[in-house]
């Protein structure tokens, strides 16, 4: 496989600077952030401020990366579990999605409530969230698509 060339599009400023300060989801705070996007990269949020939430990728660059197994903060059973079934931020590829409240756009920054990111944390990519694609209901999921064998391997 041929090797890949990730780079950051931007940077995050939030009020989170320790790994303990930051909440388990973004949606659990109502901190504000903001997001500055790089002016190589900015021609890129045109029309980003029509959506009322985005969704958005950042590297957690202070995360394990041998990480294989975590417990859930907010699981039922209080054991270990693969970490692909998980939200953790330590991972191997230490890739994080939230989704926020767009509260404004001036040029390259974007303010943004409901973001765990710490701050300094390398932005990946932005996204905008629609309810139609990201939340399908019965009609549009996976189970009326065929797909209803979760063990099919």
């Amino acid at each position: 496989m041929a090797g890949m060339e990730l780079r950051p599009i931007g940077v995050i400023s939030s009020p989170f600077r320790e790994k303990g300060e930051a909440p388990h989801q973004g949606r659990f705070s109502a901190a504000e952030s903001v997001i500055e996007v790089f002016p190589e990269f900015a021609e890129g949020l045109l029309d980003v401020a029509h959506h009322e939430r985005i969704l958005v990728l950042y590297w957690c660059d202070r995360s394990r990366r041998d990480v294989l197994t975590a417990i859930p903060p907010h699981a039922r059973e209080r054991r270990e579990h693969g970490v692909f079934a998980t939200r953790s931020p330590e991972r191997p590829n230490p890739i994080a999605l939230c989704l926020v409240d767009l509260l404004a756009v001036e040029g390259n920054r974007l303010a943004v409530r409901g973001l765990d990111a710490l701050d300094g944390s390398p932005l990946l990519d932005i996204k905008p969230f629609s309810r139609d694609l990201d939340c399908p209901d019965n009609e549009g999921s996976l189970a009326s698509s065929g797909r209803q064998n979760r063990g099919r391997w």
